[in-house]
């Protein structure tokens, strides 16, 4: 077998590696392919490629690069000036496939069958420079338009467009220059000192120095001669955003700073502000430069009147939309003070930023107007657009599943029954979930059961829903998916029914009665009070009950699989929880004497019982034990998916502006808090294991509510702020 078959057969295989294999084993296929092929040139060619590429071309084409490869070296051979350019400098700026992160494109054939010609009578690096900058553009129909579709086009899309940034021009500049062997880099200024704004121009080697031209501003007269010059003599020699700097393949200790990208670093520069700093030139004031976005993930910039209030001066400026210039920002002055609160309005919203060290002069600051402060009102105006958002979304479908008395969550599928009783209150109906007997029989069986379920209890007022279980199994009611069923089913009642969400109530009987023991604890804030009658819990435990009123009721004479027995002992416990906790652990037990596991409908009088109880969506005190079935939000905790394991327990409680996690074992959680529960206009503190593990204000905050709502779909839970805490071992 010869080497050419060799490396093909080593293409083959790079599917089937593991990522960081694969990009390893792809850039030694390209090297032995470009040895194998060109020879000792190649091969020294792919290895500095493959030596400073960045992390973003792990699994770039191989064909792309060893394309790029084999015309770098035919392009030395074939032009003039090329033949005398050092080694470091081909290898760095004219070998490269790529100049900043656009998209890699093999481009070089297109743009080398377009400026061969155009160099056929030149002489030097110069002349070839100047024939490619006065004709390229036109040949292609390419212009500079803030239209294009991103600011860090590669040139095959800037020609298929048409249309380009100042930076999509100079990328595909530089790419034609090294198509015929001239070393080219990008060069710019990421902001004009004093006036706002980005250029981006090239720069080529001539064979004894750098010279400058911008793209597509041909100038006849020579290099070196542009309408910028004036305003790069300001630039700032070591300046990120005042500085020019010029790209580099290989590492240079810095990096150009991507003004559509402003945290990645990963594109080599040299810093070249000296060869266009003018002596002598004033230096720019520090300032703030400030791009404002509508939200992190998918958002469009959003235009605000910005505002800095500072030793008794106010400052304002604006803030650009698109399709202005991604270039264009705000820009107030810089006193250095930290903290330091800067307020932006659009429309009739104003929202504030508290700027700390992390937000430094001398870069842009991208801000996101979902993630900026709100105050207490325009909390409260966003969470109920957002609630209402996403019940105008979903009603119609909600509510034809509602009234097709049907559920269903992944392939399973509940039946609903379903009486109404009273007049509603003016905060909603009441909903009361009554679980059917019967367990691990016959469907038939387990259908009579759930016939019979709707009519043992009557509510005052309510609705009052006997589902169906989805299966016929013994554990009826502590599957799995029940918690995301009844979930769906208390939402869609909210939503399409009207009930309050406060007044939500859970029971259940026989086997419905093991469902309220394992479903109640695990799912304590969404219910308003619970009944468990005719039950046995398996391995369920009370703890997690601390804010749910619950009771049970037994016949004593219920001794199948210790019914009676277990019922006395969870009396007991709730009694010895209520005992240490007053203002928790609400209980009733009736153990009715004489009665076996039918009660004769004695316990019909948990109903009223349960009716005198109203949620409090923001309790003061959680005591959190996860089940079987697990959940990522309880009340105002949350956590992390790996932190969702059986019987992980948090204890926590609020106490004016102190949060204590009184103990917790898990390692992160987040926060979501509600005025209801302290006053977010004031700071708080987190006290985790006996550690101060957050001291300061938090902000309302639009992202707070999204994450809120993706976490429970409940008007009276969405959280206004979130903090994230580590938790540190005790």
């Amino acid at each position: 077998m010869n080497r050419t078959r060799i490396v093909l057969s080593g293409l083959i295989i790079l599917a089937l590696l593991p990522r960081q294999v694969l990009a390893e084993s792809a850039w030694a296929t390209i090297r032995q392919a470009a040895e194998a092929r060109l020879g000792d040139p190649g091969a020294r060619a792919a290895d500095f490629l493959a030596r400073h590429r960045p992390e973003r071309d792990a699994e770039i084409d191989p064909e792309l690069v060893l394309e790029t490869i084999g015309l770098a070296l035919q392009a030395r051979d074939r032009f003039p000036w090329a033949a005398g350019v050092d080694e470091a400098l081909f290898l760095n700026d004219v070998l490269p496939y790529a100049v900043l992160d656009e998209t890699r494109s093999r481009s070089r054939v297109r743009l080398l069958e377009l400026c061969a010609p155009l160099v056929e009578n030149a002489t030097t690096a110069e002349e070839a420079a100047q024939a490619i900058n006065r004709d390229l553009f036109r040949l292609t129909n390419v212009r500079y338009s803030t239209a294009r579709n991103r600011a860090n086009q590669c040139s095959a899309e800037t020609m298929e467009t048409g249309l380009a940034s100042c930076t999509g021009l100079s990328i595909m500049l530089v790419d034609a220059y090294r198509s015929v062997g001239i070393p080219a880099r990008l060069a710019g200024i990421a902001f004009w000192p004093g006036r706002g704004g980005n250029h981006t121009w090239v720069e080529i080697h001539d064979g004894q120095r750098w010279r400058f031209t911008g793209a597509a501003e041909y100038d006849a007269q020579g290099l070196d001669r542009a309408w910028f010059i004036g305003q790069a003599g300001a630039a700032v020699p070591g300046h990120v955003l005042h500085g020019v700097w010029a790209s580099s393949w290989a590492a240079t200790g810095d990096h150009y700073p991507l003004v559509w990208d402003m945290d990645d670093r990963t594109v080599p520069a040299v810093d070249v502000s000296d060869r266009y700093a003018t002596p002598g030139a004033a230096r720019p004031e520090p300032t703030l430069v400030l791009r404002l976005w509508t939200a992190r993930e998918g958002g469009g910039r959003l235009a605000a009147d910005a505002m800095l209030s500072h030793a008794g001066v106010d400052t304002t400026d604006r803030t650009h939309a698109d399709p202005d210039d991604i270039n264009l920002a705000a820009e107030l002055p810089d006193p250095g003070a930290r903290p330091l609160q800067v307020r932006f309005s659009a429309g009739d919203e104003t929202r504030t930023v508290t700027l700390t060290e992390d937000h430094a002069a001398g870069r842009v600051i991208d801000l996101y107007w979902n993630e900026l402060g709100m105050d207490r009102s325009a909390a409260t105006r966003a969470a109920e657009r957002h609630w209402q958002a996403h019940a105008d979304a979903v009603r119609d479908a909600r509510r034809a599943e509602l009234d097709a008395l049907v559920l269903t969550h992944a392939d399973h599928t509940m039946r609903l029954l379903r009486k109404d009783f009273g007049d509603a209150l003016p905060s909603g109906r009441s909903l009361w979930i009554s679980m059917h007997g019967g367990g691990g029989t016959t469907p038939e069986v387990n259908d009579q059961q759930w016939r019979n379920q709707i009519r043992l209890y009557e509510p005052a007022e309510g609705i009052y829903i006997a589902p169906r279980a989805p299966s016929d199994t013994w554990n009826l009611w502590h599957r799995p998916e029940i918690d995301a069923i009844f979930d769906r089913l208390i939402e869609s009642a909210v939503i399409a029914w009207g009930v309050d969400p406060d007044r939500v109530y859970l029971m259940g009987y026989s086997a419905g009665g093991d469902g309220v023991y394992q479903l109640a604890p695990r799912m304590a804030d969404r219910f308003a009070a619970a009944a468990m009658m005719a039950g046995h819990p398996n391995d369920a435990r009370p703890e997690g009950l601390r804010n749910l009123p619950f009771a049970l009721f037994m016949g004593a004479e219920d001794g199948a699989f210790n019914r009676n027995t277990v019922a006395r002992q969870w009396g007991d416990q709730l009694a010895e929880l209520h005992t240490a906790d007053p203002e928790g652990y609400t209980h009733l037990v009736r153990i009715y004497p004489g009665l076996g596991h039918w009660m004769e409908r004695k316990d019909a009088e948990g109903v009223p019982w349960m009716a005198a109880h109203t949620r409090d969506p923001w309790p003061k005190t959680l005591v959190w034990r996860q089940g079987h079935t697990t959940h990522p939000r309880f009340s105002w905790l949350s956590v992390p998916q790996e932190e969702m394991v059986n019987g992980r327990t948090i204890r926590a409680s609020v106490d004016a502006q102190t949060i204590t996690l009184h103990s917790a074992d898990v390692r992160r959680l987040d926060l979501l808090l509600h005025d209801a529960l302290l006053d977010l206009d004031r700071p708080i503190t987190v006290i985790a294991n006996g550690h101060t593990v957050f001291e300061g204000s938090v902000e309302r905050t639009e992202s707070a509510i999204a994450q809120s709502l993706r976490l429970r779909s409940d008007p009276r839970m969405i959280a206004t702020a979130s903090v994230s805490i580590e938790i540190p071992a005790e």
